[in-house]
């Protein structure tokens, strides 16, 4: 019987210690692939073997070095103006990462504000809040970041723009509710009681105890955010075509993906890795900052 119950002990142990090396990585993998990317765009100009605006047209469609007729000059190809994939695909991480920061700030910004503001006062405040963020969520983002984009011309302003313009809508939504259950809580009663005003209790009672949801939410955004950037660089309605965009060069490779692939392929799996690592962060990131999660 004891022996059964060393054998059992042993298993438990050794699943946990399983479990804990998976959420281990879940961390490592995903946070040194987004570090490794945001190196990449920060020292792009030294870790380009080319510029990648340069055109070259006696090397047009070099294939990767791996494949035959490739060459160790441009290791990933080149596309259909004999401009480096590799270096565009570096240049690239800068258009995609800074507008995600970007968006990220200020959609996130938006929406905590509006969200505590509608979570904590409540009544009439709250509702119109509510209703204008219903009314945003209703629209297609998509299709509204493309029509803001064909108005204004494809530009890196226009895309943030447009991406921004609907995407506070549900930081708002997540927000409110955490306003609408802390506002109860014995502290911000307390400080009601001591006179406090309703902008000092929001700032500095509600404000700091919904960082934690904030933060997982701006991580999992992203993913998205990169997502609508590309989309609208490949609709031809996001990033100019003469600026490096991991969308924009998906976009460039799409008529000869057949004879061509490295074009598109390269470009495809940069916004994998970051959608992925951008998703399994805010996974770990959730099941870290929630305390319910985290007596499971």
């Amino acid at each position: 019987m004891s022996a059964v119950n060393v054998m059992s002990g042993k298993g438990i142990e050794g699943s946990l210690r399983r479990a804990k090396i998976f959420q281990q990585l879940t961390l490592y993998i995903p946070a040194a692939v987004l570090a490794l990317l945001v190196l990449a765009a920060i020292f792009a100009p030294f870790l380009a073997p080319y510029s990648p605006t340069k055109t070259a047209l006696g090397q047009r469609l070099i294939p990767p070095f791996f494949i035959e007729g490739g060459s160790t000059a441009h290791l990933l190809g080149t596309d259909t103006l004999g401009r480096d994939i590799l270096s565009r695909v570096i240049f690239g991480a800068r258009v995609s990462l800074s507008v995600s920061l970007l968006v990220i700030l200020i959609t996130s910004t938006i929406g905590t504000v509006l969200g505590i503001i509608a979570g904590y006062l409540g009544g009439r405040t709250g509702t119109v809040l509510m209703r204008v963020t219903d009314v945003s969520l209703a629209f297609p983002a998509i299709l509204i970041a493309i029509l803001l984009a064909v108005v204004l011309g494809p530009s890196f302003k226009t895309v943030v723009l447009a991406i921004s313009i609907l995407g506070w809508a549900p930081y708002a939504r997540l927000i409110r509710g955490e306003a609408l259950r802390l506002r109860e809580a014995d502290f911000v009663a307390q400080a009601r009681i001591i006179g406090s005003s309703p902008l000092r209790i929001m700032v500095r009672h509600i404000f700091p105890n919904i960082i934690n949801p904030l933060i997982v939410i701006a991580t999992l955004s992203v993913g998205l955010v990169i997502l609508t950037e590309a989309a609208l660089s490949y609709l031809g309605a996001g990033i100019p075509p003469t600026t490096p965009s991991w969308g924009a060069m998906v976009y460039d490779g799409r008529s000869l993906i057949d004879t061509a692939w490295w074009i598109s392929l390269f470009p495809g799996m940069a916004i994998g890795l970051v959608v992925l690592s951008g998703n399994f962060l805010g996974d770990w990131l959730r099941d870290k900052l929630d305390p319910r999660l985290r007596q499971l």
